[in-house]
């Protein structure tokens, strides 16, 4: 049977296609510190399944397509206490932020058109722009430079009159960076000089660290008509598996079209938006423990890879992702190498390999991202095998330039 182009073109997920590998080797009795995957260990906010379980509807109906009118106010208080002013119409409720981009990428691009991304990037930009037939053009960053933007004159030089927007995560995913405002205004009258969209990816906005300030796009009143932010609750509240996501944007011509998309795929979950309403209620204080905490875990890691021979990386200022350059002659048979052939008693570790953080090919097959979500004692462990693996592994090679 034939297959559609567009689907062969799809890369595979580099966050979930070594799992095999990760089975077989717990199958064997190894014990896996999952640096791999953002699947924070915080618990969720009890207010969640409390709210679905006190849900007393006989029947648990289609929701509407822009999303229950209790969670989109929610959701706009939650933004005005950031100073971002977006209204309940403002919203549209999505399967996850990843529906958000999708939604994103149908309404602003026809096929062939492109997005500029800084790479690396989340890795599924990739698959959400493959699925639609729309081009990822990267805007290559470096670990040496701490994945911050090249100069303006750099990604002008990659807008096309077939470039229709800008796509950015901030914090990033997968580096912890965050840009600065001067990368954010660069963006901006970028955007506004080539008639661009800025679709800002602020999943991650609460996790900021060392006391940095955080600045929405939703913050930049000289293009609120063309920001287009996505969110989500599943990092924010340790909700991943809720899926609940948003889209939103004060262009109401943009969010029409959305909403006609949104349409075709009926609704959210209902009982999710139930549980989902009640996680915006809860106290700061959840959220200012859990940043203390992930800071925590960031310091830990980051110390530990600071002192390993040749690994490259820049100290993450917000999300829970490190990008890390080894040396060795390629991360992802460095990680499967760990996962079939070594341990330290029993226990090895397990990252995402690099390439697939990329649009440019050849780029990170040196590089691995790690994600800090275990507690700060099975961090040491993890580091502490991933140093000695490093030391043992027989494709190790002599770094290029000093860290």
């Amino acid at each position: 049977m034939k297959f559609s182009e567009r689907v062969l073109a799809m890369q595979s997920s580099p966050v979930r296609r070594l799992l095999p590998y990760a089975e077989e080797a717990r199958a064997k009795g190894k014990k896996i510190y999952p640096l791999n995957i953002g699947q924070p260990d915080i618990k969720t906010p009890e207010s969640f399944l409390k709210a679905i379980k006190d849900f007393s509807q006989e029947v648990i109906a289609y929701a509407t397509s822009q999303g229950n009118n209790d969670l989109r106010d929610a959701i706009s208080r939650y933004y005005k206490e950031f100073n971002i002013p977006f209204d309940r119409e403002d919203l549209i409720v999505t399967n996850g932020g990843s529906e958000a981009l999708l939604f994103a990428f149908m309404t602003m691009c026809d096929p062939g058109d492109e997005v500029l991304i800084p790479e690396p990037f989340y890795a599924n930009y990739n698959a959400f722009a493959q699925s639609v037939n729309v081009k990822v053009v990267p805007i290559t960053t470096k670990a040496e430079e701490g994945f911050h933007l090249p100069p303006k004159e750099q990604v002008d030089a990659l807008v096309t009159p077939r470039t229709r927007a800008i796509l950015v995560a901030n914090p990033g995913n997968p580096t912890g960076t965050i840009y600065t405002r001067d990368e954010m205004d660069m963006l901006a009258s970028l955007a506004l000089e080539h008639n661009l969209y800025i679709v800002a990816d602020e999943v991650y906005r609460e996790f900021v660290y060392d006391g940095l300030k955080y600045t929405s796009f939703g913050h930049l009143p000289e293009i609120l008509d063309r920001v287009v932010v996505v969110d989500s609750v599943s990092k924010r509240y340790s909700a991943c598996g809720a899926r609940i996501g948003c889209i939103a944007c004060k262009n109401k011509d943009f969010m029409a079209q959305v909403l006609k998309i949104a349409q075709g795929r009926l609704c959210v979950p209902t009982l999710e938006q139930v549980g989902a309403t009640a996680l915006y209620s809860t106290p700061k204080s959840y959220l200012e423990e859990v940043n203390k905490e992930y800071q925590s875990r960031r310091d830990t890691l980051y110390a530990a890879l600071k002192k390993m021979p040749g690994v490259i990386c820049s100290e993450p200022k917000g999300a829970f992702y490190v990008m890390v350059k080894l040396p060795v002659d390629d991360a992802e048979k460095f990680i499967i190498w760990m996962l079939q052939n070594f341990d330290v008693d029993g226990e090895t570790v397990m990252a995402s390999a690099g390439e697939g953080f990329y649009a440019t090919p050849g780029l990170g097959k040196q590089e691995f991202r790690l994600a800090y979500v275990l507690k700060n004692e099975e961090l040491v462990k993890a580091m502490d095998i991933l140093k000695l693996a490093l030391e043992a592994y027989p494709g190790r090679i002599e770094p290029v330039a000093a860290r």
